[in-house]
């Protein structure tokens, strides 16, 4: 028996073996492969070499292939499949593809994207859970290492993480209908007179908020923090707190109970985004996922009349 060592074997060569010995003739495997007549021989003539056969015969009617020729078309019939399937990306249906999905974020972006986002992957991922996550010191750590997915943030990350923007937001002031003030905007004063209901924790927006009013020379004390800015907008109920909070958030939440003030001109707004590992960058079906939650914003943020834009 021949025994052919694999690493005297280039792989590369395996394609061109397998059309020549389909088309039993160099021109036309040549023509099938787009190469050069003359490539197609050298090719032919280092298959020779590698399988110490002459693979392919002329005779009076045409090429012929040799018993060691027929023996390798037949392996090949099960070998080429086998490695396209281990070298070509499998495809992702969503409709059947089951596991899970972890997204890190704060109840604000969930509370925008949700009607849109959980109905649409329900739908379309019906067999995928989708688990929500807050946003914890070792998000970043678990990005890196799979345990998170994706996660939706304003806050500065770090530099290899890839980003795609997916809106710009403001702030405004939400205080109780009965508030003493009562100015459509508020200056740096005004916040600096009454207690704050903000959010603690992790969530980078009240961050923002609060180091511009630093930089102004402002230091807030907060009489309430709270964890989720649902529950900042229920403080402010009935008191006299102000919280700051993103205008589309705290758009959600306006009834009649509440006001909503402009913030000082000095207090900028900020803008989100979506955060991944390069390595899911062209996996389907984190792509899928990506699209998802750009359709959610589209659906949701950017179209919705009561987004305060």
């Amino acid at each position: 028996m021949i025994r052919v060592h694999i690493e005297n074997v280039d792989l590369n060569l395996l394609k061109a073996l397998d059309v020549l010995l389909d088309e039993r003739h160099v021109s036309r495997a040549a023509e099938r492969t787009h190469v050069t007549q003359s490539a197609m021989s050298r090719t032919l003539s280092r298959l020779r070499v590698v399988c110490e056969d002459e693979l392919l015969v002329r005779t009076p009617v045409g090429y012929e292939l040799t018993p060691r020729a027929l023996a390798l078309r037949e392996e090949l019939a099960a070998v080429m499949p086998a490695l396209h399937a281990m070298f070509e990306s499998a495809a992702f249906d969503p409709l059947t593809a089951p596991g899970e999905i972890r997204i890190a974020a704060s109840d604000y972006p969930i509370t925008l994207l949700g009607d849109r986002l959980f109905p649409a992957f329900h739908r379309e991922a019906p067999r995928m859970s989708l688990i929500v996550t807050p946003m914890l010191p070792s998000t970043f750590v678990d990005l890196d290492q799979g345990r998170i997915d994706l996660v939706l943030t304003p806050i500065a990350a770090p530099a290899h993480l890839e980003r795609q923007t997916l809106f710009t937001e403001d702030f405004v002031c939400v205080l109780a209908a009965s508030h003493p003030l009562t100015a459509a905007r508020l200056t740096v004063d005004d916040l600096a007179s009454y207690s704050h209901a903000s959010v603690g924790g992790l969530h980078p927006q009240q961050t923002i908020v609060l180091d511009q009013l630093k930089r102004l020379g402002t230091q807030i004390n907060p009489e309430i923090r709270v964890p989720y800015f649902s529950a900042a907008v229920a403080a402010v109920r009935d008191t006299n707190l102000i919280a700051v909070l993103p205008r589309r958030f705290a758009m959600r939440y306006a009834d009649s109970a509440l006001r909503i003030a402009e913030t000082p001109p000095e207090i900028t707004g900020f803008t989100y985004a979506m955060l991944w590992h390069p390595r899911l960058t062209n996996d389907q079906a984190h792509r899928w996922l990506r699209s998802l939650v750009v359709q959610a914003v589209e659906d949701s943020i950017l179209t919705d009349p009561q987004s305060g834009l």
